[in-house]
């Protein structure tokens, strides 16, 4: 009897999540509000963490600056879930769409062991050079206690990270957005306990903020684990998939390099803007830089919650060869990304004091915090074009076009701009934080284009050839 209800579970999940069917802007309408809800509450991790350093007793600011300074390793980590979740997970639907749930569910073991894999090198090796790439990344002799403090937890726990961010890219391929949203939702509550007890309560400080970051992860990759070897999945990890095969491993990578070059380029902007900032401006601008990252991450997890929302849509219809589906989601996806984005870099203008002031109070930090941001959010509203084009390569498996256009935003624009900016008509270091707004107007324009003239206009009749 139980055996018949979970197979009745299982076929009617399967036919919810059947996205060749129904209504486009339905699927995607159920999927985006769990997904950008997750989005923006995993980016609460990192984020609670920052509000409550600055408002230790002590030393608020320096230690506000000592995460700022240790984020970029925790975005590499960030960028291998990324390589494996955002690789696995849309060939995982594109299988699910042409019906072959064997290769599926190779494809899903497989990144499996690779998240645990990568988890443990990512890890010995940030342990291992954490010193170099702390000063590296712009430490003072004021700030590298509380940076070294941070990531020396941060990094013994880089498995918990992976596996919860990498797995939890399988349970929203299936449909199970809200499934998918309680994971994050649940590694974040455990941190915003925990936080204010390691920190306060214990007097353990950033190596509280670490500690706490770590035990909600594992938390949330338990929680992730367990479904997806539970009975409510519809494909799950078994034992026999788990072993990885070397021409599957090259294609979930292949594919996940745009993922993963997005947030390793993240990485890359950050520690160049940590390092030319200590130049023109010191630590007071890092510090500034910090707060700036921070609000950016938040507005910046919608975005991410609405692509990710459609990628499983058009990688499914994709595989199904439904053609006229794939050019829907993909003008839904577009419209809805230019639409938040306008609404957030608007108010992101109006109410910049409030959003500092959750960070950090002191009257030095907020003057140039606010002008500084005023700068980096200009034209925020371009985002919209980078992400729409790179999640249709994504969704679509053109690795390369996707792997392009996050190189080129981040390493040939911005990153020299950075450097060059500063030194032209006197900018100084408003220079540094108007490189990313430029490389918005030029790296959105470029991706879009490029996207509706080699994939969306050739959608028309038949599937594109990749």
């Amino acid at each position: 009897m139980e055996s018949r209800v979970i197979m009745s579970d299982i076929n009617n999940a399967k036919k919810e999540n059947d996205f060749s069917k129904g209504s486009i802007i339905g699927h995607m309408l159920r999927l985006a509000g769990p997904m950008t809800l997750a989005q923006l509450v995993n980016v609460l991790y990192n984020i609670i963490d920052r509000i409550f350093i600055g408002k230790i007793p002590n030393d608020a600011t320096n230690a506000l600056t000592g995460l700022g300074v240790a984020f970029p390793i925790c975005t590499v980590t960030i960028a291998f879930a990324n390589l494996v979740g955002m690789g696995g997970a849309p060939l995982f639907s594109i299988e699910r769409g042409k019906g072959n749930e064997d290769e599926a569910k190779k494809l899903l073991g497989n990144s499996f062991s690779l998240l645990i894999i990568l988890g443990l090198l990512t890890g010995v090796t940030g342990l291992i050079f954490k010193k170099p790439l702390l000063y590296l990344l712009g430490a003072s002799s004021a700030t590298f206690d509380y940076a070294n403090q941070y990531i020396t937890i941060y990094l013994c726990g880089t498995i918990f990270v992976m596996s919860s961010l990498g797995l939890n890219s399988f349970i929203n391929a299936q449909g199970f957005a809200r499934t998918g949203m309680l994971t994050v939702s649940i590694g974040a509550a455990c941190n915003l306990i925990l936080d204010p007890v390691f920190i306060f309560i214990l007097g353990m400080g950033v190596k509280g903020a670490a500690l706490a970051t770590i035990i909600s992860q594992f938390i949330a990759a338990l929680w992730t684990f367990t479904f997806l070897t539970g009975k409510k999945t519809i494909i799950k990890i078994e034992k026999d998939c788990l072993i990885p095969n070397f021409k599957r491993t090259m294609k979930i990578f292949g594919l996940g390099l745009s993922g993963f070059t997005m947030s390793i380029t993240n990485s890359a902007v950050q520690m160049v803007n940590n390092a030319v900032l200590s130049v023109w401006g010191g630590d007071l601008y890092i510090g500034a830089m910090t707060v700036i990252n921070s609000i950016r991450e938040v507005v910046h997890m919608p975005v991410q919650g609405i692509s990710n929302s459609s990628q499983p849509i058009i990688s499914f219809n994709y595989g199904a060869g439904e053609p006229e589906r794939v050019k829907k989601a993909i003008r839904y996806m577009s419209f809805a990304l230019l639409i938040y984005t306008v609404s957030a870099w608007i108010l992101v203008m109006l109410f910049s004091k409030p959003l500092i002031l959750l960070f950090n109070d002191n009257p030095a930090l907020m003057n140039v915090t606010v002008t500084s941001m005023h700068i980096y959010f200009q034209g925020f509203f371009m985002m919209s074009f980078q992400f729409a084009g790179q999640s249709t390569f994504t969704a679509l498996g053109r690795s390369k076009q996707a792997v392009f256009f996050s190189l080129f935003r981040k390493v040939v624009i911005v990153i020299p701009l950075i450097y060059i900016l500063p030194h032209i008509g006197n900018l100084g270091v408003n220079g540094v934080f108007m490189a990313e707004p430029v490389s918005n107007f030029i790296g959105g324009i470029a991706c879009f284009t490029t996207m509706y003239f080699t994939v969306y206009r050739k959608l028309s009749t038949n599937i594109v050839k990749k």
